[in-house]
């Protein structure tokens, strides 16, 4: 019918980028929301994060799948115990982290791409970032260029896309971005290895505090105190 938004799916991890991601998906479609959990540690959190975020947004069309081969497989910090989670060093993205899923967006995309096949969504939305980023190879331009190839040979119709609106974004832009489109940082959550209160010193942690310093703006989410933040005094925030 004339006037209708067109249908959209969007990879919403419950992450400021994702948050900022589906706030666009929102604003421009009848946007659907897909949330993975796949064994990381603070996926209860982060569950959490995507049904306010949904409830927020006014999405109302939303599905949690259950990937466990990532935790199966492991090899990450994020889905394997006996792997620390690593402190943020001085150079974030200078080499790949102990944090990078093996291959994750392909296991995610995957998954948006069949829920599009069936809803009828040409373009899913994912908030993937190179920039100021841990330096993950699949959240590169080049990756979603040949995903997007993959797609068009393998779908009934080859008429889906995949969309990253924040790709070429430094951290600081998201944020005002976001703020521009009234996404609910707050609802958002982004620490790697807590689900009460973000330790500050992860690499997303730090490039979180980072952009929300840029931009001069009150992060709204609860960090642990102080002196447990000076103990990496080198992260500049």
């Amino acid at each position: 019918m004339a006037g209708e938004k067109p249908r959209s799916v969007v990879l919403l991890s419950g992450g400021m980028d994702s948050c900022v991601c589906a706030a666009l998906a929102a604003r421009d479609s009848e946007a659907a929301a897909l949330h993975i959990t796949y064994g990381q540690r603070t996926a209860e959190r982060e569950r959490r994060a995507f049904e306010r975020i949904c409830d927020r947004l006014g999405i109302k069309r939303r599905m949690v799948i259950r990937n466990e081969a990532l935790g199966l497989i492991g090899g990450s910090a994020l889905t394997d115990e006996d792997i620390d989670v690593p402190e943020a060093g001085e150079e974030i993205g200078a080499h790949i982290p102990a944090t990078y899923v093996p291959f994750r967006n392909a296991h995610f995309l995957s998954a948006a791409v069949s829920w599009a096949e069936v809803l009828g969504a040409e373009k899913i939305y994912i908030g993937a970032v190179e920039q100021d980023s841990s330096g993950y190879p699949d959240c590169r331009p080049e990756y979603y260029q040949a995903f997007n190839a993959v797609i068009k040979a393998g779908t009934a119709e080859g008429k889906i896309q995949v969309v990253t609106p924040l790709i070429a974004l430094r951290k600081v832009e998201i944020v005002r971005l976001g703020m521009e489109l009234g996404a609910p940082f707050e609802l958002t959550w982004s620490c790697y290895s807590r689900e009460d209160k973000a330790c500050g010193v992860c690499e997303s942690c730090v490039l979180r505090r980072r952009a929300f310093a840029e931009a001069k703006a009150q992060d709204p989410i609860p960090y642990l105190p102080p002196e447990h933040l000076q103990k990496v005094a080198g992260h500049r925030v």
